[in-house]
């Protein structure tokens, strides 16, 4: 019998402890569609940075297969990564940002088909908007789910329709933004001895619907899968 990891709740209680300025930003031109098309057709292995709770503790329930779609936008002005908001009442993961998708379900032909149903489910993005480019490693959290990241462009125009029940708001944020290490802020907290270290990538815009600033807290799993796009990209 596993045990059952504990849950950072509130993440932005715990301190920053590093900034990763050192790393360089991705250049725009290797954030282009073409120059990421040109990747995922490039055989060279990489390695992620990042790879979940799995290691830190044995978890008490059977590994859950999922995956979730990181779809890049494209805008006139550059690449964004579309992204959620979950729903304050959900069971895991509760209010936190994170890509459109969930668990493989049975009928499902693999995992890009369970990253594309979902991601229509939750947001109402139509498959015949997304271009789908590729898996990234897979990532382990702490619910238990092993999550594989299909990275796919998203050709506007388009229209959402938000699950209610799931998903609080959609919202867009610069690729380029997220893949310049000094907005990676590393946060640290510690249980029963065991030190876990998450990444946060806080982002400032303006509301979706009270139209007033606000501050979007990127962290955890969506962080983590992010930065090992930096990783892969780069």
């Amino acid at each position: 019998m596993g045990v059952r990891p504990p849950r950072i709740r509130d993440p932005q209680r715990y301190p920053v402890v590093g900034i990763d300025d050192h790393l360089p930003p991705l250049p725009a031109e290797m954030l282009t569609p073409a120059a990421i098309r040109q990747r995922f057709a490039d055989p060279r292995p990489w390695q992620s940075e990042f790879h979940g709770v799995a290691r830190l503790f044995a978890l008490e329930r059977e590994p859950i297969a999922a995956s979730v779609l990181v779809p890049l936008v494209q805008r006139d002005q550059g690449l964004n990564v579309l992204l959620t908001r979950r729903t304050d009442h959900l069971h895991d993961h509760a209010g936190q940002v994170s890509f459109p998708g969930g668990r493989v379900d049975p009928g499902d032909v693999d995992l890009v088909d369970t990253a594309l149903r979902e991601t229509e489910e939750e947001v109402g993005l139509r498959r015949d908007r997304v271009q789908v480019l590729g898996p990234l490693n897979t990532y382990s959290t702490v619910s238990s789910y092993v999550v594989t990241p299909i990275v796919a462009l998203v050709q506007p125009p388009f229209d959402l329709a938000l699950d209610a029940f799931e998903v609080a708001e959609a919202f867009e944020v610069p690729l380029q933004f997220l893949m310049t290490p000094a907005h990676h802020h590393r946060h640290a907290a510690e249980f029963d001895g065991v030190r876990r270290q998450f990444l946060s990538m806080p982002w400032r815009d303006v509301d979706a619907s009270s139209g007033q600033p606000r501050e979007y807290f990127i962290w955890g799993a969506t962080a983590a899968m992010l930065r090992n796009l930096y990783r892969f990209l780069r």
